[in-house]
């Protein structure tokens, strides 16, 4: 299982937040995500609800999906999903499938609930725990820098 203390995420939380930025500057909602092995991005998305209209197309079940394609299973153990907004729980069942080894994120579900009165839904950890996976999570990274893209996107 991957060590997420051992690893830098602000360049990476940031990059997901500029994607999430040009997400909602798009017109789609402002999510976005990267997925990264050995300290490299190798892959990269934005919400594409709207643009494709396309409800599931949410970065971090893009970014598994493809990843799913393109990664051997000892590869997607090693990559670290980095997302703007903690994935909901359609995401976070698709990262489990995918057997992603960890994911950090700089908005929690329940801030962006709590914020804008909206469902709070299932944290992504208990999703992976109830599909029999040990997928470590770490969260609040940046996360009033992310809070500000969702409040610059729904005034």
């Amino acid at each position: 299982m991957l060590e997420l203390d051992a690893l830098d995420h602000e360049p990476h939380v940031r990059r997901a937040i500029d994607l999430a930025r040009e997400a909602g500057d798009r017109g789609d909602g402002p999510y976005g995500s990267v997925l990264v092995r050995d300290g490299e991005v190798a892959m990269e998305a934005t919400n594409r609800e709207n643009t494709d209209d396309d409800v599931a197309l949410h970065p971090e079940l893009t970014l598994a999906r493809r990843a799913a394609r393109e990664l051997s299973r000892a590869e997607r153990a090693e990559t670290v999903m980095y997302t703007s907004t903690e994935p909901c729980p359609m995401c976070a069942g698709g990262i489990a499938i995918t057997g992603l080894g960890g994911v950090v994120y700089s908005v929690s579900a329940a801030r962006l609930a709590e914020a804008f009165d909206g469902p709070e839904g299932i944290p992504c950890g208990e999703v992976f725990e109830r599909r029999g996976r040990e997928i470590p999570v770490l969260g609040d990274v940046l996360a009033d820098e992310g809070m500000e893209i969702h409040r610059e996107f729904r005034e």
